[in-house]
């Protein structure tokens, strides 16, 4: 049976308030258990960090995503002997370089997808601004040429970049989609055309709210569709801190990020159990995804 598994990003638990006021490590990690998520994203460059957090996470019988932002086919290897000794679901991987040329990007990819299929560990390059995925355009260049690369899909950073009109026209949902049809896991914030993340809990804020449930939902259909009957998707709440969130002029955030976060976790729950709800009456679209 396929499962969808709801993490919290430690990254999302900063507050950086201008009183200075952080909950310590072991506070946010009792915070995400005890909201209900399944587990969380882990910086795993650092070692220690990694082995602090996992522990706690494994003693509570939850799950974990590699979080990684290599500048080297090289810089892969330590993830990987990391991954190797603690464990995950998958390594992240912003990819932290910036060809200028598709053809500059295809020996990154092609060590990467080495470096993985030879430690069997998945690896989803996540698609971020300021990164080799930082264009879609490009992106699905990439995809042409790599048919087997697989994905994490962080939308909100495709439509702030690209500064989609409202409403989003058909032929940027089909552009969107065919990024979609690549996607093993999700990063999930919604944005607007002008921000990389607004408040979900505003009310004039739902159209754009309305925009990214409807990505995710072609987006979880079409996993459905084409992952195993016992695969596990993942979907990480990534709200994150100034200045992904907007600010008022005494520099506070100006909406509850951290209850954003379980509205969040509830929204796309919510959207999964509809799923599995048209998958057991047969509903024509519960496995295939709508284009």
């Amino acid at each position: 049976m396929q499962r969808l598994r709801v993490s919290q990003a430690l990254w999302a638990m900063e507050r950086r308030r201008p009183d200075g006021l952080e909950w310590p490590l072991d506070v946010q990690l009792d915070m995400i258990r005890d909201a209900g998520f399944d587990g969380a994203g882990v910086d795993f460059a650092d070692l220690g960090h990694a082995r602090i957090v996992t522990d706690t996470l494994r003693a509570h019988g939850m799950m974990w995503h590699a979080m990684c932002n290599p500048r080297t086919v090289d810089e892969l290897k330590p993830i990987i002997a990391h991954v190797q000794e603690l464990g995950a679901d998958h390594i992240n991987l912003q990819p932290n370089v910036r060809p200028y040329t598709l053809a500059e990007c295809f020996p990154y990819l092609k060590g990467w997808q080495r470096l993985a299929a030879d430690s069997g560990i998945p690896v989803h390059i996540e698609t971020h601004r300021d990164r080799m995925t930082t264009d879609l355009m490009l992106t699905l260049q990439l995809l042409d040429h790599f048919p087997d690369l697989r994905l994490t899909g962080d939308l909100s950073h495709f439509l702030v970049a690209r500064e989609f009109q409202w409403p989003v026209d058909e032929e940027n949902h089909r552009l969107v989609h065919r990024i979609l049809d690549r996607c093993w896991g999700f990063h999930g914030r919604v944005a607007s055309r002008e921000q990389v993340q607004v408040q979900i809990s505003f009310p004039h804020q739902r159209d754009w709210v309305d925009v990214f449930m409807g990505w995710w939902e072609y987006g979880f259909r079409s996993w459905r569709a084409r992952a195993p009957e016992d695969a596990t998707l993942t979907f990480l709440c990534e709200l994150g801190p100034r200045e992904y969130a907007m600010t008022g002029a005494d520099g506070y955030e100006l909406s509850d990020r951290w209850m954003e976060s379980r509205m969040l976790m509830d929204m796309v729950r919510a959207l999964w159990a509809r799923l599995d709800a048209e998958a057991r009456v047969g509903h024509p679209f519960a496995s295939a995804a709508r284009g």
